[in-house]
């Protein structure tokens, strides 16, 4: 069960980077599909390793790697293909909260101190994660809608669906912004908790 929970999330690694030249060359369906299907063994993997004590040290950086890389990637991928500010800023601010946790992360590693997940009802990380991966599915679902439209499928139905899909991809990235910024506060107060320690 190790092996598939690791290969589920070594998937999500080559997804992330298959999505690029997908897009590149516009094969908006196929990055969808590869997109949706890593985020679905986002939840999947975790809950086969829950479930069967499947866990294991290289399977959690595997996980955590795969979480970051398919989400960042296809991120920068959207502001290159949509470089308007309601897209770019959020996605910057989102990605430098990413490199700002690392850095947390890597500073208390010198110190031989992890950085656990901040505890609280509800997992700002979580729900972050969950919004990020709602709105780049609801883009990308766009794009391949709007790259296959004809005279003969346009219809107040099909333009009303790609409305709600553009509704739904900007709120999910603010609101998956707001959760982002919610949490980096959560993990800067683990951090200066754990270095009152060490003085």
């Amino acid at each position: 069960m190790k092996f598939f929970v690791n290969f589920l999330s070594a998937f999500r690694i080559a997804a992330a980077f298959a999505i690029i030249p997908a897009l590149m060359f516009q094969w908006y369906i196929a990055a969808f599909v590869l997109f949706v299907l890593g985020a679905v063994s986002d939840w999947f993997d975790g809950f086969l390793a829950r479930k069967y004590n499947a866990t294991s040290k290289i399977g959690g950086v595997l996980d955590h790697t795969g979480d970051k890389l398919l989400v960042v990637n296809t991120l920068i991928m959207l502001t290159i293909m949509m470089p308007v500010w309601f897209v770019v800023v959020p996605v910057i601010i989102m990605v430098a909260r990413e490199l700002y946790i690392s850095g947390l992360r890597e500073f208390l590693g010198t110190q031989k101190i992890e950085m656990p997940v901040p505890k609280a009802r509800f997992s700002m990380g979580k729900i972050k994660t969950t919004f990020q991966m709602i709105a780049i599915s609801a883009f990308l679902a766009l794009f391949a809608m709007s790259f296959r439209i004809t005279p003969d499928t346009i219809s107040r139905t099909y333009l009303m669906a790609m409305n709600l899909l553009s509704q739904i991809g900007i709120f999910g990235l603010w609101l998956s912004l707001a959760a982002s910024l919610w949490s980096a506060t959560q993990y800067t107060f683990t951090f200066a908790q754990k270095i009152k320690k060490l003085k």
